[in-house]
């Protein structure tokens, strides 16, 4: 089977007086598909007969079923091999694809007042390096429905208070709270949502909305059409501010995304309203309501216990607490961005929080009244230590305390010497101490040093001159004492 131009050019080359063969050879045919073609006075395309297929005689039966009820490709084919169809299950799933009517569900397209309604979700934004980890970062996104105003914040969890607290950010940033906030079924937000029944909402969630004024609106399971415009909103972050943006580091990402809201999200032509969100915001900004005096604490209390290091954990990461309160049971208060640790209600500690894992960050603080406990205990041993070596180690004790500023420092150093001179020499430096009125360490350090100086043996005595010897004189010896 040739085409139309093909044609043409063998009938154009036979006007050229060339032979069918030369034509063949020119066009890359067959010469009797040229012969062929050259008896043909116009171009009349032939098709190929249809191949027989095992299918053909069910094709009705198929027809049929489809018609009558929804069933799968996988359904009929069992069917028919029933009803004795020996082929395969591709080509039915072939013929049901292209036999079957296209599936679309209408949906209807929600209109919102101004100020009625605002719609939330979380994105995800793959994963980004925090210290020696990676941690998930997701992005939160609020849309008001009237004006598509936006509100974007990134965060590196998807946890109850992340959800607060975007919330709260997201009403600073509107300067005002909506009617009525649209949810999907996160765990956050709905604890459960049985189908035809109400949903069950999470706590916290419930107080936020009654602090702010706003109705909680959950959509049904697997419907994400019913909130669109922040479905379109999160699609929108990923094709227009995520993409081709490199993240290194999590510190520099939200303050570019609210540079980006501000100079392309909220100011870009909308595609369905042909309007920037900004400009119609003003007209929805009047009808949001009023944000309150207070306010509303997002963080969330959870009961722990101290280690005996004096350490709490959360998510891998331990915190320090005052050493007094090792091994106690305590609560925390957990937010985004710090981490407070009562005990009894009163605060005892308070870090900020990191994302790190497996770090532990100790406030100094917290070990000082644990290390003067010890520093107290280790001179309270040297003194006692002091004492065991004399009786009258108490009285020198006692003047040290009266003549010098810092006894325990000379203590420290004497108790040292007994390593060096031993016990016994230092017992006998403290007793002439006393007697010399030497009250410091320096001074049994010298008495130690003096006693511990080896002096030369006496030697026999050396003469010079031979004459010598005829000057000595020695006196008589007296024999008495045998007498005696």
């Amino acid at each position: 089977m040739i085409d139309y131009v093909t044609y043409c050019r063998i009938h154009a080359l036979k006007g050229e007086k060339l032979k069918a063969g030369q034509i063949a050879k020119d066009l890359g045919l067959h010469p009797e598909t040229v012969a062929r073609w050259l008896k043909e006075t116009s171009y009349t395309p032939r098709k190929s007969p249809r191949r027989q297929s095992l299918l053909d005689p069910f094709r009705d039966t198929v027809t049929r079923m489809i018609n009558t009820h929804d069933y799968s490709a996988m359904q009929i084919h069992k069917r028919i091999r029933e009803a004795g169809y020996k082929g395969g299950y591709t080509i039915v799933k072939e013929f049901v694809r292209k036999v079957r009517p296209p599936r679309s569900t209408p949906y209807l397209t929600l209109r919102f007042d101004p100020g009625e309604c605002a719609q939330v979700d979380w994105g995800s934004a793959g994963a980004i390096s925090v210290g020696n980890t990676r941690r998930r970062l997701s992005f939160f996104v609020m849309v008001l429905g009237y004006s598509r105003m936006m509100y974007v914040e990134f965060t590196l969890g998807e946890t109850q208070e992340q959800w607060l607290a975007c919330h709260q950010h997201a009403f600073d940033y509107f300067g005002g709270c909506p009617q009525r906030v649209m949810v999907d079924n996160l765990k956050s937000a709905v604890l459960s949502h049985p189908a035809g029944h109400p949903a069950i909402f999470h706590p916290r969630y419930m107080e936020l909305a009654a602090h702010y004024g706003f109705e909680i609106r959950a959509c049904n399971v697997r419907s994400p059409n019913e909130k669109g415009r922040v479905e379109n909103g999160v699609r929108y972050v990923k094709g227009s501010l995520l993409r081709g943006l490199g993240l290194e580091q999590f510190a520099p990402i939200n303050p570019a995304a609210r540079e980006w809201l501000d100079t392309v999200a909220n100011v870009r032509e909308h595609g369905m309203t042909h309007q920037r969100p900004i400009d119609l915001f003003k007209r929805e900004k009047p009808q949001l309501s009023a944000l309150p005096i207070n306010t509303y604490d997002v963080g969330v209390p959870r009961a722990v216990t101290a280690s005996a290091q004096f350490r709490v954990t959360l998510d891998t990461n331990r915190y320090s607490v005052p050493s007094a309160y090792a091994s106690r049971r305590l609560t925390t208060r957990i937010y985004p961005e710090r981490l407070l640790i009562y005990h009894d209600g009163k605060l005892i500690a308070e870090h900020p929080r990191r994302y790190d894992r497996h770090q532990d960050y100790l406030n100094a603080d917290h070990q000082s009244e644990l290390l003067v406990h010890k520093r107290r205990a280790r001179e309270q041993q040297r003194l006692m230590h002091l004492l065991r070596l004399t009786p009258r180690a108490e009285e020198y004790y006692r003047q040290l305390q009266e003549r010098r500023l810092n006894p325990a420092v000379h203590i420290r150093k004497i108790i040292a010497l007994t390593e060096i001179y031993g016990e016994g020499a230092v017992a006998r430096a403290i007793d002439d101490a006393l007697e010399y009125q030497a009250f410091s360490s320096e001074y049994i350090t010298n008495i130690l040093e003096q006693r511990a100086r080896l002096l030369p043996a006496p030697g026999a005595l050396h003469l010079t001159r031979r004459e010598d010897l005829l000057d000595l004189e020695l006196p008589a010896p007296d024999l008495s004492v045998y007498d005696s």
